[in-house]
């Protein structure tokens, strides 16, 4: 590519698939907004379809036939960029805002952060084990789980879900980090995902309005 004329920077905004990534990156900038304010079902509800349309960018990405090889490569740069802050970023924010900011949540931001920084780095230098597999654990799972995990929020003490949350965030981090083989989810996978999605938004939509 280095005798190719280089493209302006907004000429990869219009390709579609990566119209849908930033479609995601906004969702999670809202979720984020919505986690600092403590609006935390909100934020659960922006980060889920933050996943939704990760996925769905892969799946444009792929249908599509005349993507030019440069596009497929910022696509691929500009996805890990955005699963940073989707999967690293917004987590570690919410943790800190639900445990009201205390200066001993702070490690534990760092550590989702970082878990996440080093997880993507080995992703884009090494991909998948093969065509099905991962190494160690997905990042968009930690918020999948974590959103799951809020549906009890309820049953416990507003102190004692933080310490569950963190003691969660942590142990996710290091699954990230693990060499636990875990499988990619794709194909019809995707419709698993948007009946979680549809059905998660809808019990936290009612939670947000009663």
């Amino acid at each position: 590519m280095k005798n190719e004329k280089q493209p302006g920077m907004l000429f990869f905004a219009k390709d579609l698939p990566n119209i849908c990534s930033l479609l995601g990156l906004l969702s999670t900038v809202i979720g984020i907004y919505f986690a600092i304010k403590g609006n935390f079902q909100a934020a659960i509800i922006t980060i889920l379809w933050a996943v939704l349309f990760d996925w769905y960018d892969g799946i444009i990405a792929r249908k599509m036939k005349n993507r030019t090889k440069a596009q497929g490569i910022f696509g691929g740069q500009l996805d890990s960029m955005i699963d940073i802050v989707s999967f690293g970023i917004f987590p570690a924010v919410l943790l800190l805002s639900y445990g009201n900011y205390n200066l001993w949540f702070l490690p534990g931001a760092f550590v989702i952060i970082a878990a996440s920084a080093i997880r993507l780095s080995y992703f884009n230098i090494y991909g998948l084990i093969d065509s099905k597999t991962y190494k160690g654990l997905a990042l968009d799972n930690n918020v999948l789980i974590l959103a799951f995990i809020f549906l009890f929020e309820s049953f416990f003490t507003h102190e004692a879900f933080s310490i569950l949350i963190y003691a969660l965030l942590m142990l996710l981090s290091a699954l990230n980090l693990s060499s636990i083989p875990t499988p990619k989810f794709k194909g019809k996978w995707i419709y698993v995902l948007i009946v979680y999605v549809l059905v998660l938004t809808s019990i936290f939509g009612w939670i947000l309005y009663n």
